[in-house]
């Protein structure tokens, strides 16, 4: 009996070591919870997640757009939202795509591979009921999981590592990567920051002010709302909130939202209803910097965020204001702007020119009368000039000194936004009755000029030639000179300053010494008769813009064909930027580059008569005494014998700067311009020569170079040892390797050209350019 009892009671042992062993297994199952096998797959119609064991969690299809995109969401409530995205910004995919767990991780298809984990050794993969997404290997040990990739959302028990950041999405329903990011940096501090900005203070909208606390800080969002900072012996170091929110129910996520303030939500599983705020960063809806994009700031409304465009500026895209706003026209000679204010406003100081001033009209005049500023920015007697486009702008608390003058067209008249504030409509009423009398009498001088212009229609006028000779004329927009009084203005031609494409250059004075010109003798020109060129001369008189050199009059007397042309005291672009010791510096490039382009973009779209320059080069780019770049020699393309130079042939535009198309006889068209810029616009870029065999041999072609050194991801090659924003470099960049495209059709447009520099259009990566074989 007494064997039997003990025997009994070692069987009922080995049972409950049975179930206990069952259970420790079962347990490590649903743990790993192995539940999908490599080769299986969904599609986003028939089969579209794997779920968590709880069913709240899914990995697989959701809908975006027009099509499916690839994540994690809450598929057991009714609002189906999305905590992680697979490659986000890739485009959504249709429902004949297919996602398959294969020994390479997950692999999403449509008709070829979309994307991939590219992670070797993956045997399973499972949704765990924490909403992490984990792929194994063999053994069963976690090879990835998607709580170490967060997007733009924390969920219970997961952390944001040190050197890790949360990057907002588009919007609510477009998750693809925002304008802001937070970051959990490696000195402890937790910032946030505008995307594509360096980790530095001038650019942080939110700190801890916690730096100094060593590595592996990690930002800790736990099951009752209690969002903390742990350093890396575990110990709590920073409270964002207390948390002890009820947890019966009721489940918590951190994101960022598109709005650039994270918050905590909280939703209670057993209740309809949306999401609830519990905790936010930020009460202050306009404290993230550029929610309102490039030349727009941030006006609060009744605790709402309004944006309001600069004055004569144009949102980009309309209901997007993250897209910002660009001009809604061309600025002309500088004589032809005036200012505008824009009250309370602070923006990032970017300036290239800050100085004190007595006054803020004074502080607008110095902007006007240099063409390199478009915006200044005033307060407490000092005057800062600044370049557009303006970023970071929000409306002070009233009684805030800083005032931004913005440099606008008096011709155009600027459009109201229909998303100003109150303050902002009750000046518009006043601009409105100011601008309602300027029509009146500007009604009335028109009245006065058509008189004049009807009356000279009718009775041919005179003019005075500089010599005091009469003659009679039917174009006052240009002078006609005679040969006798050139070699007079030019002391017989003494004074050579330049040598081009077109002809020589003498330096000359009118108005008894008071007016400094230059004076272009054309060489190996067609000859023309009268009517012809002076009717090339009459198109090129009637472009009038601030970077394009002034054309004052012409000469054509008998085999003589000159131009006289205002006179630029600080000689070519070429002149500038290949000498070393007058280099300019970054911010400098950057506004050459913006005239440059506005000059192109004028006579290719603005002016008059559409104009194909056909020789697009440094030497053709002359400086005035601002720094402001001048195109020179536009027009007279037409003028050109076919065999003019050593550097022409049978071609318009000189070697190294000339579009593939040329070579192969072509038709010729506006691209050809753009290819021509983008060289410059690399030469700009580098401060050297496109083509220079002093250098290295795969450094000596500018072009090849540049594109190498994108390729490899190592662009600050290019620029040596000289400090500049990475993010602005590799826009340039990017923006000149499309330029110079071999397929015309792949280059941007001038208009294109000006958005992107001025970055209110993204640019893609460009494919390497054909044309790096052309003989240069």
């Amino acid at each position: 009996m007494r064997m039997d009892y003990r025997s009994h009671y070692l069987f009922m042992d080995f049972i409950t070591l049975f179930f206990l062993l069952s259970a420790f297994f079962t347990a490590s199952a649903q743990q790993i919870q192995s539940n999908v096998i490599q080769g299986s797959s969904l599609t986003p119609t028939t089969n579209p997640m794997w779920l968590s064991q709880s069913s709240l969690y899914a990995f697989g299809f959701y809908t975006q757009g027009n099509g499916y995109a690839v994540g994690i969401f809450m598929a057991g409530i009714l609002e189906n939202t999305v905590v992680w995205t697979a490659n986000r910004d890739d485009p959504p995919v249709s429902s004949n795509a297919t996602l398959l767990l294969t020994g390479d991780g997950w692999l999403l298809t449509q008709e070829k591979v979309v994307s991939s984990s590219g992670l070797s050794g993956s045997a399973s993969a499972s949704m765990l009921n924490s909403g992490n997404f984990v792929i194994y290997n063999s053994d069963q040990k976690i090879i990835w999981q998607s709580f170490e990739h967060p997007t733009d959302t924390l969920l219970p028990s997961q952390r944001l590592l040190a050197e890790h950041e949360l990057v907002s999405s588009i919007s609510d329903t477009q998750h693809s990567t925002g304008i802001f990011r937070l970051k959990m940096q490696d000195d402890g501090n937790l910032v946030q920051y505008p995307v594509g900005t360096t980790d530095t203070a001038r650019y942080a909208y939110f700190a801890t002010s916690l730096g100094g606390f060593g590595y592996n800080v990690t930002l800790n969002l736990d099951a009752d709302g209690h969002l903390y900072l742990l350093n890396a012996t575990g110990v709590n170091i920073r409270n964002l909130t207390d948390g002890g929110y009820p947890t019966e129910d009721t489940i918590y996520l951190m994101r960022l939202d598109a709005d650039g303030i994270f918050r905590i939500y909280s939703h209670h599983l057993k209740q309809k209803g949306n999401w609830s705020i519990v905790w936010s960063s930020s009460n202050d809806a306009c404290s993230p910097w550029g929610l309102c994009g490039l030349n727009a700031f941030c006006v609060l409304n009744n605790q709402t965020a309004d944006c309001v465009c600069l004055p004569g500026l144009e949102m980009v895209q309309h209901g997007n204001w993250t897209a910002g706003c660009a001009r809604n026209f061309t600025a002309e000679i500088c004589e032809k702007n005036s200012m505008q204010e824009v009250v309370s406003t602070i923006w990032e100081d970017v300036s290239y020119s800050v100085f004190p001033v007595p006054s803020k009209n004074s502080c607008a005049q110095a902007c006007l009368v240099d063409c390199n500023c478009e915006a200044a920015l005033f307060k407490n007697g000092t005057c800062k000039k600044q370049r557009l486009p303006l970023r970071y702008g929000r409306r002070q608390l009233t009684g805030d000194s800083n005032i931004a003058l913005i440099k606008v067209s008096t011709s155009t008249p600027t459009t109201p936004n229909r998303n100003m504030s109150k303050d902002n409509k009750k000046e518009l009423r006043v601009d409105f009755l100011i601008i309602g009398a300027s029509f009146v009498a500007f009604g009335c001088m028109m009245l006065v000029i058509s008189g004049i212009v009807f009356y000279k229609s009718h009775f041919r006028y005179r003019k005075l030639t500089c010599d005091g000779i009469v003659e009679h004329g039917d174009d006052f927009a240009l002078r006609s000179f005679t040969y006798s009084e050139l070699e007079k203005v030019t002391d017989g031609f003494r004074e050579e300053v330049g040598r081009g494409s077109f002809g020589t250059v003498f330096k000359g004075t009118m108005s008894n010494g008071q007016k400094v010109v230059a004076v272009k003798r054309l060489e190996k020109v067609l000859a023309e008769g009268e009517r012809e060129f002076q009717t090339e001369m009459k198109v090129i008189g009637r472009t009038h813009h601030r970077n394009l050199i002034h054309l004052i009059g012409y000469c054509h007397e008998g085999v003589h064909r000159l131009l006289v042309y205002e006179y630029m005291r600080n000689g070519s672009l070429a002149d500038v930027l290949f000498k070393p010791k007058q280099k300019p510096c970054w911010d400098e490039r950057v506004g050459i580059a913006r005239s440059v382009t506005r000059g192109i973009l004028y006579l290719h779209e603005e002016c008059e008569q559409r104009i194909i320059h056909c020789d697009i080069k440094p030497q053709n780019i002359l400086m005035d005494e601002y720094g402001c770049a001048k195109i020179s020699d536009f027009g007279l393309a037409k003028l050109l014998k076919q065999d003019q130079s050593k550097t022409f042939t049978h071609i318009r535009g000189t070697r190294g700067y000339v579009a593939p198309e040329w070579h192969r006889k072509l038709a010729i068209t506006v691209k050809a311009d753009v290819y021509s810029y983008g060289i410059v616009l690399l030469e700009i870029i580098c401060c050297r020569k496109n083509v220079d065999w002093s250098l290295p041999e795969e450094e000596a072609v500018l072009e090849e170079w540049a594109y190498h050194c994108f390729e490899a991801g190592d662009l600050a090659k290019l620029l040596g040892d000289e400090e500049v924003d990475k993010k602005q470099v590799e826009r340039m960049v990017k923006l000149g390797l499309w330029c110079i495209q071999d397929e015309p059709s792949l280059r941007p447009s001038m208009k294109k050209v000006l958005l992107m520099l001025e970055g209110t259009e993204d640019i893609p990566i460009p494919p390497s350019p054909a044309s790096f074989s052309q003989v240069v």
